[in-house]
């Protein structure tokens, strides 16, 4: 502990060695500071981010200058999914010390990797998004981004409270538990959480039941009893129910009887008349039946008509579209441009329709219309750039991960959309070397030697090309 007057070490002394001046105050308050720092190290440990970001903010109160404060307060925010927040806190933390401070290894790795800023980038948009859905009770949508939010950054509790909060208004207890009980793996004491938790619970929990009824004899005769909230309700048996019992009980005999004169005496006459209608009907169905066979006939027969003209209509539908694919390929650009226009960030869907589009037979740029190449070429001018990061995205996780078979078309596809991003094509020369391709490889090099001359990839390319050269060589 140094002196904040001077800068000289602090001593066991209430007063500075060096200035003189009083330094019991500016103990304590270092003392708190330093106590809050421990006390929120202890929650963060147990994953008590909550209580972690209370005690971490006290200690900043009491010295905004306590760095080790500061970086594991952004720390939390980052384990909580508040990048923003935590980049916050690191940068303030790099002014205040810029050597020999943690913060700037947190920094550096944030913006060395230009995917992961996108990310965190779409994260923040989707999240707005998704809030404004909500504000206009489109609670589907507000549901579909919170969960493309939650892909991006799993550990982001407030989108999952929010998605917690769209099921429990939607009666989806379980999931809502379900999201809930994710939140707490994350922060284990977060009040919001515990407080949506508890009444989810008690919408799963079974109800009790809330009355419970019993017969007993009392002197005076039979008596209900049933307990209703916390008020026993005794309610006697009157006398006249079971007069009227007695009278149903003798309505009931009367109908028996009368139901026995009517099967012996009355039912047969019935019953003759019935089978002389039955044997009419029969008649006239039959005859109905003869003049709807011929009718079935000859419906079949213009069953057998329609199939064949539906036979020839096919075939000239196929010969109108041709073997180029352009009414198809025509579709698939609308529905691309639909998508963009319906939501401009919703990448993924516009990148389906437009490798849709790529796999139309007989596509090629000389069976398009004019009016199809002119749309094409200003849509792409559009979304070129989004589609490329979008792939290099891909490109790049898949490279890391070692499966080059779905890096390499990925980064075909980055490159073709933006043919400024010397990485896409770097790596999908590294790509096909990994998998065997060297003579692809060999062509990827040579085009970034070519295209982006003086670059470092353009130097680590004619590494590797004089490698793959040297390889193939035969030994002396």
């Amino acid at each position: 502990m140094v002196c904040y007057k001077c800068g000289c070490r602090l001593s066991e002394h209430d007063y500075c060695t060096g200035c003189g001046e009083d330094v019991t105050l500016y103990k304590k308050i270092m003392c708190m500071s330093n106590h809050f720092y421990n006390d929120g190290l202890d929650k963060a440990t147990v994953r008590d981010l909550s209580g972690a970001l209370v005690s971490l903010r006290q200690s900043l109160k009491f010295n905004k200058n306590n760095i080790e404060a500061r970086n594991l307060l952004g720390l939390v925010y980052f384990e909580m999914g508040e990048v923003v927040s935590a980049l916050k806190e690191w940068v303030i933390s790099q002014n205040l010390r810029p050597k020999k401070n943690v913060a700037n290894n947190y920094i550096d790795t944030f913006w060395s990797n230009q995917t992961r800023l996108d990310a965190i980038n779409q994260t923040i948009k989707k999240y707005n998004q998704a809030l404004g859905y909500c504000n206009q009770d489109s609670k589907d949508l507000a549901v579909i981004q919170l969960k493309k939010v939650l892909s991006y950054n799993p550990k982001y509790i407030r989108a999952r409270q929010l998605l917690a909060l769209l099921y429990i208004n939607a009666d989806e207890w379980e999931k809502a538990r379900k999201e809930l009980l994710r939140c707490c793996h994350i922060d284990t004491n977060n009040t919001t959480t515990l407080r949506y938790l508890r009444e989810v619970e008690q919408m799963l929990a079974p109800e009790d039941g809330s009355k419970n009824t019993s017969k007993k004899k009392t002197g005076s005769g039979e008596v209900i009893r049933y307990q209703s909230g916390n008020e026993m309700i005794i309610q006697p048996v009157n006398g006249k129910e079971r007069k009227g019992a007695s009278v149903l009980l003798n309505l009931g005999i009367g109908i028996v009887i009368g139901i026995a004169i009517a099967r012996f005496l009355i039912l047969p006459a019935i019953i003759q008349g019935a089978n002389a209608e039955i044997s009419d009907n029969l008649r006239v169905v039959s005859e109905q039946s003869d003049a709807k066979t011929a009718t079935i006939d000859e419906q079949q027969q213009k069953i057998q008509s329609l199939s064949d003209e539906n036979l020839r209509l096919q075939d000239e539908l196929a010969t109108y579209e041709g073997t180029d694919g352009a009414l198809k390929a025509t579709d698939g650009l609308m529905l691309a441009v639909g998508a963009y226009l319906q939501n401009p960030d919703d990448v993924e869907t516009i990148a389906g329709y437009m490798e849709a589009l790529e796999q139309e037979e007989g596509a090629e740029e000389e069976n398009r219309t004019p009016s199809f190449t002119d749309l094409e070429s200003k849509f792409l001018a559009v979304v070129s750039e989004r589609l490329g990061a979008y792939y290099y995205d891909i490109g790049f996780r898949s490279y890391n991960a070692e499966e080059f078979d779905k890096a390499i078309p990925a980064l075909e596809r980055a490159y073709r959309y933006n043919n400024t991003n010397v990485d896409a094509l770097f790596y999908l020369g590294n790509s096909c070397r990994q998998s065997g391709d060297t003579d692809r490889a060999k062509e990827v090099y040579a085009q970034v030697i070519d295209n982006f001359p003086g670059t470092n990839r353009a130097s680590r390319s004619e590494t590797y090309l004089a490698e793959i050269n040297n390889e193939n060589q035969p030994a002396e």
